[in-house]
């Protein structure tokens, strides 16, 4: 329960509003996310790309490039799957789950699935400018990042959370 909303002369905070300042994600916590987010998309890939070649191996003998080409496509796009639809199913990747955040539009909206898709690709295309970005949540009000800023988002602490 909202504390300040029990204090006698205190309004309810809008739902709609931002949260402040200490609500929004900082530096530490979004980068340990996109780490353990990292972590895990290179185990998953791992994993297909092991299954998909061993079956190949076991049932064929060999590993035709018609098993190749196709693996080699899904784990390539299999980062930008996972980003785009954890943040726009559920505003969190596994990462985000564990560091108790989540991704926002700059209203406070979960994202819909353009704005998601925009992030991710953004994102895992510019990596390194998305990484160096992150140095502006040192200095935007909103601790927004580069990537936050140019596709219209924020990183929040999930109410929830006792990070937050």
């Amino acid at each position: 329960m909202n504390r300040q909303a029990e204090t006698p002369g205190t309004p309810a905070a809008d739902p709609a509003e931002p949260p402040p300042r200490d609500g929004y994600a900082g530096i530490v916590s979004r980068v340990a996310a996109l780490i353990l987010d990292v972590v895990v998309v290179t185990l998953v890939a791992a994993v297909v790309t092991g299954l998909a070649l061993a079956a190949a191996e076991v049932m064929l003998g060999r590993v035709p490039a018609w098993v190749q080409v196709p693996t080699a496509i899904a784990v390539s796009l299999l980062p930008v799957t996972y980003f785009t639809i954890a943040w726009w199913l559920v505003g969190q990747t596994l990462g985000a789950v564990a560091m108790g955040i989540e991704v926002r539009d700059t209203a406070g909206r979960p994202l819909r699935f353009p704005r998601a898709l925009v992030r991710a690709a953004a994102g895992l295309l510019l990596a390194p400018v998305w990484i160096l970005g992150m140095i502006l949540i040192l200095f935007d009000d909103r601790r927004r990042g580069l990537l936050d800023i140019v596709v219209g988002t924020t990183v929040i602490y999930r109410p929830e959370s006792p990070l937050g």
